[in-house]
């Protein structure tokens, strides 16, 4: 089958790997050094299984910036542009969608089209109207950054939203769902066909309760803190019950990264003429914790200046976006204090005012106090300058 990917994200590059082994894909990138790195074998996003598929698997890829002829040659055309939410809209800004569909309407409109970029609840059935499209499908995704490959060939379960009165579409949302099926490692994966708008609602709601866990463990965290108890034990005694488990329980500065933040205010936005308590609060709380742990480091830094260890998110990824650190280094500069950042993957001299120091030592000579949200081994001689909440050294 001839496929169409648009967008080489972790969400659309790892969709485009794991198709290429069976079908004819073009990936499809606004960035003509993306394409090249992608044709050379290469992968321009940090994801060790898709740097070695693209090397050591006989995919049947190629990347491109030829969208409309992409999209002219495609039986099938999978979205997977970003989506970033914006703030004084309350909406995701859904504009890169939208110009997929728009181009592809022109050039090819009996496609089908099938969103992966995560959108607001009741957006598919209203881009159905709004554009004329009636092979336009929902599909959400449920990846993590850095291991994005892995959790497509062993997905959880894949879910595909159509209008399930419509007998002809119904099957082509199987068909994409057995596409996603032949790829995967995983065998015997829970699949549900459901219509968009409850498919898009699971996106979101399912984003929103892993939050909800994010922030939960954080404000156990400071309250043992701050009451002299031991976190660690009475985490573990919390999670011996096997109706709340041991994952996602590891404190931190709050949840942050691409999808948490901005899926979790999209769906409080959808939220405004319902009543709700607990999704505004899981919004709430991640400010609630930055404001706690910028007044612990302040408290302990006092006028030295803070080192803060890298600004990703979590290990395995280059992606800072949305960090939480970087919420906590706001709430550091306002008060005054004087912050240096220690961050690899970044070229520049400085980020948001603040002096990007490349050297290590430098760095650890320079801090008082070393921030960093997720513990590495690189700190370990210098673990009496570190602060971190994470007790069990893991995302």
């Amino acid at each position: 089958m001839r496929i169409a990917v648009a967008g080489v994200g972790y969400v659309g590059l790892s969709l485009a790997v794991l198709l290429a082994q069976k079908n004819e894909v073009t990936a499809v990138t606004t960035t003509p050094a993306k394409a090249d790195l992608i044709n050379a074998g290469k992968s321009p996003i940090l994801d060790p299984e898709i740097s070695e598929y693209l090397t050591t698997k006989d995919l049947k890829l190629t990347a491109t910036t030829d969208r409309e002829g992409a999209y002219r040659s495609a039986e099938m055309i999978v979205i997977a542009t970003p989506t970033n939410y914006v703030t004084h809209q309350n909406f995701f800004d859904i504009s890169a969608v939208e110009d997929v569909i728009e181009t592809a309407m022109r050039v090819n409109p009996d496609a089908t089209m099938v969103i992966k970029s995560t959108v607001p609840v009741g957006y598919t059935l209203s881009a159905r109207e709004k554009f004329g499209c009636g092979n336009l499908i929902f599909s959400p995704e449920f990846l993590r950054e850095g291991k994005a490959l892995y959790d497509n060939l062993h997905p959880t379960r894949i879910i595909v939203g159509v209008p399930t009165g419509d007998g002809r579409l119904v099957k082509e949302g199987e068909k994409f769902a057995c596409l996603l099926t032949e790829g995967a490692v995983r065998e015997e994966i829970p699949t549900l066909i459901i219509d968009p708008t409850e498919a898009e609602a699971v996106k979101l709601f399912a984003n929103t309760y892993l939050a909800l866990r994010v922030s939960f463990f954080n404000e156990l965290d400071t309250y043992t803190e701050l009451k002299g108890l031991k976190t660690k034990d009475v985490i573990e005694g919390v999670c011996l019950d096997p109706r709340i488990g041991g994952h996602y329980n590891n404190p931190s500065f709050g949840y942050g990264g691409y999808c948490l933040p901005k899926d979790t205010r999209q769906l409080l936005a959808n939220y405004c003429d319902v009543p709700n308590r607990i999704i505004r609060a899981i919004v709430e709380s991640n400010d609630v914790r930055k404001d706690h742990i910028a007044e612990e480091i302040l408290a302990r830094v006092g006028d030295g200046v803070v080192g803060v260890y890298r600004l990703t998110m979590k290990s395995g990824s280059d992606n800072f976006r949305e960090s939480s650190i970087q919420g906590v280094i706001q709430r550091l500069k306002a008060r005054g204090a004087e912050v240096v950042i220690y961050e690899p993957a970044l070229e520049a001299d400085s980020f948001e005012g603040s002096r990007v120091i490349n050297s290590f030592k430098d760095f650890v000579d320079i801090s008082v106090i070393i921030v960093a949200n997720r513990f590495s081994e690189e700190l370990t001689a210098v673990s009496d300058k570190v602060f971190t909440r994470d007790l069990y050294f893991r995302d």
